[in-house]
C-alpha cells in the first residue's frame, strides 16, 4: 500500500472500482497509488486495495483508500460488504470494447441498491490509448453520464493521462461536499449539491484568468 505507516491525515475516505473484468480497474489503482502499470495484469480475484493521500486546497490532508474487486460475475456476492462505507465509485469501462459500456447501466444500478445515495460516481472511459479501436464514441458516454447524474472523464493507466486527474476530481468532490454539508448543518445527501455531467477535459491551454484555472482546467459542463 503507498503512504507510510506514521502518515497523518483529516479525512479518509473509502473510494470503489467497478465495472466489468478486463476494463483496467486494477491498472488504474496501481497507476494513481504506486505509479505502475503491468501489461501482465491479471483479472482480480476477491478483493484489493490500497491507499494515497492527497492535499485538498484548504491544506487539509485526504487519505484515500480505494477498493479494486473481481468484475466476473462468480464473485459478485461480496458485493454489500465491498461497497459498505463508501464515499466515492468509480464507474470504468474499455473504450475499445463496447460490451463492457453497454454493462455500465447494470453496474450503476447495482451501486445504487448496495451503496448509500449519496456517493459520488464518476464514469471513467479507459484505455484512452486505444483510440484507433474504439468503440465507444465520447459523445456516447457523455450523454450517458449527463442522463445518469454522473462526471466523465477518459483515461489511460497504460501512458498515464488522466488517472491522478480522475482520482483527484472525485476526492476533492466528496471533501467539498462534506465541507459544504457539515456548514449547513443538515442531512442532506452529497448527491444534491455535486456538480454532475460535468466532462473533465484534459486540456493543455492554461485559462486566461489564473483565479478560475482549478476549476477550467479539469471541468467543462455538457
Amino acid at each position: 500500500m503507498a503512504g507510510g505507516k506514521d502518515e497523518t491525515y483529516d479525512y479518509l475516505f473509502k473510494v470503489v472500482l467497478i465495472g466489468d473484468s478486463g476494463v483496467g480497474k486494477s491498472n488504474l489503482l496501481s497507476r494513481f497509488t504506486r505509479n505502475e502499470f503491468n501489461l501482465e495484469s491479471k483479472s482480480t480475484i476477491g478483493v484489493e486495495f490500497a491507499t494515497k493521500s492527497i492535499k485538498a486546497a484548504d491544506g487539509k490532508v485526504i487519505k484515500a483508500q480505494i477498493w479494486d474487486t473481481a468484475g466476473q460475475e462468480r464473485y459478485r456476492a461480496i458485493t454489500s460488504a465491498y461497497y459498505r462505507g463508501a464515499v466515492g465509485a468509480l464507474l470504468v469501462y474499455d473504450i475499445s470494447k463496447r460490451v463492457t459500456f453497454d454493462n455500465v447501466e447494470r453496474w450503476l444500478k447495482e451501486l445504487r441498491e448496495h451503496a448509500d445515495q449519496s456517493i459520488v460516481v464518476m464514469l471513467v472511459g479507459n484505455k484512452s490509448d486505444l483510440r484507433h479501436l474504439r468503440t465507444v464514441p465520447t459523445e456516447d458516454a457523455m450523454r450517458f453520464a449527463e442522463e445518469n447524474r454522473l462526471a466523465f472523464i477518459e483515461t489511460s493507466a497504460l501512458d498515464a493521462s488522466g488517472v491522478d486527474t480522475a482520482f483527484h476530481r472525485i476526492l476533492t468532490e466528496i471533501h467539498s461536499l462534506l465541507s459544504k454539508k457539515s456548514m449547513a448543518g443538515n442531512d442532506g445527501g452529497f448527491g444534491q449539491a455535486i456538480g454532475v455531467g460535468q466532462k473533465i477535459a484534459l486540456s493543455s491551454n492554461p485559462p486566461a484568468n489564473k483565479a478560475t484555472a482549478s476549476f477550467q482546467q479539469c471541468c467543462k459542463s455538457l
